[in-house]
Order: C-alpha cells, then sequence, then structure tokens
C-alpha cells in the first residue's frame, strides 16, 4: 500500500468537507449538521475530535508511534472515514498533521 504525508492543508480540506450524519463526531459528540467549516471557530464536530487529540497526538510522535491515545486513535478513525488521503497516510503523518492545526 502507498502511504503518502498529510500536511495541514489536507486536513484542512478535511474540515471543511460535509460530515455525515452517521460520522464519529455525529454520532459521538452530538453533532448533527451536514458539515462543519474549519474556519468556524468553534469546537464542536469535526475540530472537537481533532483539538481533543492533540495530546494523544504529541505523545504518539514523540514516542515515535509507541504511545497510542484513545483520542489519538478515535481522530484518526474519523478522519479516515471521511477521505480516501487520510486513510492511505500513515497514523504517524496524520498525528504530526493535527499537530500543525
Amino acid at each position: 500500500m502507498r502511504r503518502i504525508a498529510a500536511t495541514p492543508a489536507l486536513l484542512l480540506a478535511l474540515l471543511a468537507a460535509p460530515a455525515a450524519a452517521s460520522s464519529f463526531a455525529g454520532t459521538s459528540a452530538g453533532a448533527t449538521s451536514g458539515g462543519v467549516s474549519a474556519s468556524s471557530g468553534s469546537t464542536s464536530g469535526n475540530d472537537k475530535v481533532l483539538v481533543e487529540a492533540r495530546g494523544d497526538a504529541a505523545s504518539f510522535v514523540a514516542t515515535n508511534g509507541r504511545i497510542r491515545g484513545v483520542r489519538l486513535e478515535a481522530a484518526l478513525r474519523h478522519l479516515r472515514m471521511q477521505s480516501d488521503a487520510a486513510r492511505d497516510a500513515s497514523d504517524l503523518a496524520l498525528a504530526r498533521s493535527i499537530l500543525a492545526l
């Protein structure tokens, strides 16, 4: 399988993409809207999942993938449900991108 590096621009594009009501954010965070804008300034929906994962992402990157927190796992699943590009990116690349937001 080919891996691509995720960039902050990729994650911003993923955040701007419409989220399905059955997405992780919709079922776990209570969001019911059809989409979330990356520039909305809120921490609901997609933004909340990624913001909450930043600490876990920092631990993951600092330990070169040895420490995997539950919030990071949730954010990785969430991103991969929304985008083919995220499905092809490594966990480490996505974690670094979460930190760059």
